[in-house]
């Protein structure tokens, strides 16, 4: 890339059809060649590994997160020996034979599970067929001592959201064994797990619309050796049911899938946070715990909190609010790409 004198100050991979045609990853004056990206590779696992220390904790996080690691259209997540990869770009395709010996050389991983959406196979050109064949279909990881089986056939994203690690034990810190804990959207278990097993907790009912997540939440449990009241239902229906029945807990988890995907769907997504977090008040006792999340990147937290906080006015409460977090420092945010940060996690008492 060249300015308007001629002088070069950058480097990227052009893609003249694509919906992003432009992707940096080099910003300077300096050459850019096929060996950098390696370097920018091994600059996202040193991240990982020495200043995070990452394995010293979880068997599962994120080695390479697009644009916050300056490897725009990449995203690799790290799963025991497993690398768990999404491409979004036609030039990391390309290149993934490449890179991924790199990576197993640095992470001592074996295996590879590739994605490619539709959607990104259709706008970029890639090809549906995988360059490297998946080698397993699961694998069982560790987070914070609480153990998970990550599906990555029937799994969203990744495979798992490795994404709230922090806040699923930051969580578990707040609970104690008496607390009534209720997940709602739970997926895989998450939270529902965190609270059982770190926090102790022994009445935790997780509930989602997914059976393939609930049955694997179910595992997940028996992996653990807890009991949990897992409740196959959409948590809207689930929580209005409650709300009749005069249900109340200690503690209210809200980590609904995204619900504004584009700029069109902002209104309609914005009522459904309302909806959802009008009835997670609704069924927490005074002085209860909300802990409600949002992944929707075009949501910022500042109108995020103001969706719950009309909500729970709505429903004639008062929030304390005690704290906003957002996704682990794998996830990094990089200062000319404000708007990957996506994750938005608000902490409340209920009054």
């Amino acid at each position: 890339m060249y300015d308007k004198e001629g002088r070069r100050f950058g480097a990227g991979l052009y893609h003249p059809r694509a919906r992003v045609p432009l992707r940096v990853f080099h910003h300077g004056e300096a050459p850019f060649g096929e060996a950098d990206f390696l370097a920018l590779l091994d600059r996202a696992v040193a991240l990982r590994l020495d200043v995070l220390r990452l394995p010293e904790v979880t068997e599962a996080f994120r080695v390479v997160h697009s644009d916050g690691d300056g490897l725009s259209g990449l995203i690799v997540d790290r799963y025991a020996d497993v690398l768990s990869v999404e491409v979004h770009s036609l030039g990391v395709w390309q290149r993934l034979s490449q890179w991924l010996p790199h990576l197993h050389a640095r992470l001592g991983t074996r295996h590879a599970v590739i994605e490619v959406s539709e959607f990104a196979a259709r706008v970029e050109g890639i090809p549906a067929r995988a360059p490297e064949r998946p080698a397993v279909a699961r694998v069982k990881i560790r987070e914070h001592g609480v153990r998970y089986e990550v599906d990555f056939a029937r799994g969203h994203k990744t495979g798992f959201f490795c994404d709230q690690r922090d806040n699923r034990q930051r969580l578990a810190r707040w609970i104690n064994p008496a607390h009534r804990v209720l997940d709602l959207c739970c997926y895989t278990g998450g939270f529902a797990l965190a609270a059982a097993v770190l926090g102790r907790a022994t009445d935790v009912t997780g509930v989602d619309l997914d059976e393939a997540a609930i049955a694997q939440a179910r595992r997940n449990a028996n992996l653990n050796q807890v009991r949990v009241n897992w409740v196959h239902c959409d948590a809207f229906s689930y929580a209005r049911q409650m709300q009749r029945n005069g249900r109340r807990w200690d503690v209210v988890v809200a980590d609904p899938p995204k619900f504004v995907a584009t700029r069109e769907e902002f209104r309609d997504g914005q009522r459904r946070y309302e909806d959802l977090n009008g009835l997670a008040v609704s069924l927490l006792e005074p002085g209860g715990l909300l802990v409600t999340c949002s992944c929707s990147g075009l949501v910022s937290a500042e109108d995020f909190e103001q969706f719950v906080c009309r909500a729970a006015h709505r429903q004639g409460r008062r929030l304390q609010i005690l704290d906003r977090t957002g996704a682990g420092p794998d996830h990094p945010v990089m200062s000319t790409c404000p708007e990957s940060r996506y994750l938005k996690v608000l902490w409340a008492r209920v009054l």
